[in-house]
């Protein structure tokens, strides 16, 4: 059982920066796989970054390929989603989840956070 603690989110004006960490406890963190993922109101879940144990892989969606940046700290068992020039169309819940397999897809995804809110103001 993992679990998972997202942090870091607010609101922020176009153009601006936000740091998203996710916490994690339970067990290795570093025999696990992590995504970020994001749910705007009426919209389904989909797919932002994701990172493989050791950050041997590393995947972003295209929206914000570019943009965003993943990394892991197994140190600290914690995964950060770095968002910067964020867009109005950015805003959403933004969850973590973890697998012991790295995949973009959410239904792969076994364990997930609580979500933290990120609203882009025009």
């Amino acid at each position: 059982q993992v679990h998972l603690v997202e942090s870091g989110g607010g609101l922020v004006q176009a153009g601006g920066s936000l740091r998203l960490s996710c916490a994690a406890s339970g067990r290795a963190f570093s025999n696990y796989a992590m995504g970020w993922f994001r749910q705007a109101p009426g919209e389904e879940r989909e797919f932002v970054a994701a990172i493989s144990q050791s950050a041997i892989i590393i995947g972003y969606s295209d929206s914000v390929k570019g943009r965003f940046t993943i990394s892991r700290d197994d140190g600290k068992n914690t995964v950060y989603l770095q968002m910067n020039s964020l867009k109005p169309e950015d805003t959403a819940v933004y969850y973590c989840a973890a697998d012991e397999t790295y995949s973009k897809i959410v239904h792969r995804y076994d364990y997930w956070g609580q979500g933290t809110q990120v609203t882009v103001s025009s």
